[in-house]
């Protein structure tokens, strides 16, 4: 199967599986586990950022910076498509009393004009608005990397207002590459940021959430109240660290694969895709709705020997990642352009229905 359902379906390379299996251990809980520190200062020293805490998984480390942040019946300001508010389980509003009020706008990125008519005023009858949450690169926004004016023009807004800013950067690596950027620099006036290494970077679970001192000290309180407390986590936080070291600079290649795949796809009948707007490794088209529907195209391409996702009645996602070859994205190509020139739904008769992960 070639799956490009998502970049989270990765499987541990030998070099990190050793980097797992030879790694130092320690009570993470105790402050003891030496891989971890290592882990926590490398990121500190790549992000320039005071302090870090290793987590679970980017929602934990998201809703760990939410409770840090915030405080019960405050709210935070994100776009529509942003992860925290779609896809963390309702956890906001669960774990900190904290609720989403979502924005719309374009590729999933805010800017001033969108968040200045949602700013609360100091009134009791309202919401106090207390942070401002970002994602990069974005997921269902297509992939798209924060140009450093916009990010910065929106962090200055915040700063204004007495608002913080969190960062969602489960895929921020590739907004790095994307972007000729450094972690530094585009975090310079971020107040949080979090970082996933189970996505692109290939690792099996692992997330860190960076920011000053206290907030640090508020998250890792959080984290044990989670459930999150972790004992000899060098065994993934040595993954962590093989990622870092092997898997950053390769993200180009990702890229590169996405936009092969878009650009083989985009001109077949049925498919609505501008392969232009590709920038990292994420690709969302569209499936004509008089040829079938996302589900039958996903179910009948499965056949084939090709995972991809299906979200919503007409939308496809498709993920590369470390695990794909050039020779996977053509042979996909390839299937997907026979596919398409069969009866589709007849097919889909023949199928169970699939659900992509996301």
């Amino acid at each position: 199967m070639i799956d490009l359902q998502s970049d989270t379906v990765t499987k541990p390379t030998a070099g990190m599986y050793e980097a797992m299996v030879s790694a130092e251990v320690g009570d993470d809980m105790f402050g003891q586990d030496p891989t971890v520190k290592q882990l926590e200062a490398l990121m500190m020293e790549i992000c320039d950022k005071p302090a870090a805490v290793f987590a679970c998984s980017g929602t934990q480390s998201n809703q760990m910076a939410l409770f840090s942040h915030c405080r019960p019946g405050d709210e935070l300001l994100i776009n529509g498509t942003g992860h925290i508010a779609r896809y963390e389980g309702g956890a906001p509003a669960i774990l900190s009393g904290v609720t989403c009020r979502v924005i719309e706008a374009p590729d999933g990125m805010l800017d001033i004009a969108d968040l200045e008519p949602c700013l609360h005023i100091d009134d009791q009858h309202l919401c106090q608005t207390r942070l401002v949450c970002l994602e990069n690169t974005t997921n269902l926004g297509g992939g798209k990397a924060y140009q450093l004016e916009q990010l910065d023009r929106v962090c200055e807004w915040a700063h204004a207002h007495g608002l913080k800013v969190h960062m969602d950067g489960a895929r921020l690596f590739n907004a790095t590459i994307a972007q000729g950027y450094s972690a530094g620099r585009l975090l310079q006036h971020v107040d949080s940021v979090s970082i996933c290494f189970s996505k692109g970077l290939g690792c099996p679970m692992g997330s860190m959430l960076l920011g000053d001192e206290e907030l640090i000290t508020r998250a890792r309180r959080f984290r044990k109240v989670m459930g999150g407390a972790l004992r000899q986590a060098g065994v993934v936080a040595g993954a962590a660290i093989y990622a870092m070291e092997n898997n950053v600079d390769r993200l180009e290649e990702d890229h590169a694969h996405a936009r092969l795949f878009a650009e083989g796809i985009a001109s077949l009948n049925g498919i609505i895709l501008d392969s232009r707007k590709i920038e990292t490794n994420i690709i969302y088209f569209q499936i004509d709705p008089e040829v079938c529907t996302a589900d039958e195209f996903v179910n009948v391409l499965r056949t084939r020997n090709v995972a991809v996702g299906a979200l919503g009645k007409q939308l496809v996602r498709a993920v590369t990642h470390l695990d794909l070859s050039r020779a996977d994205i053509e042979t996909s190509v390839q299937q997907i352009q026979e596919m398409m020139a069969t009866n589709i739904p007849e097919a889909a008769k023949q199928t169970s229905s699939i659900k992509g992960t996301y």
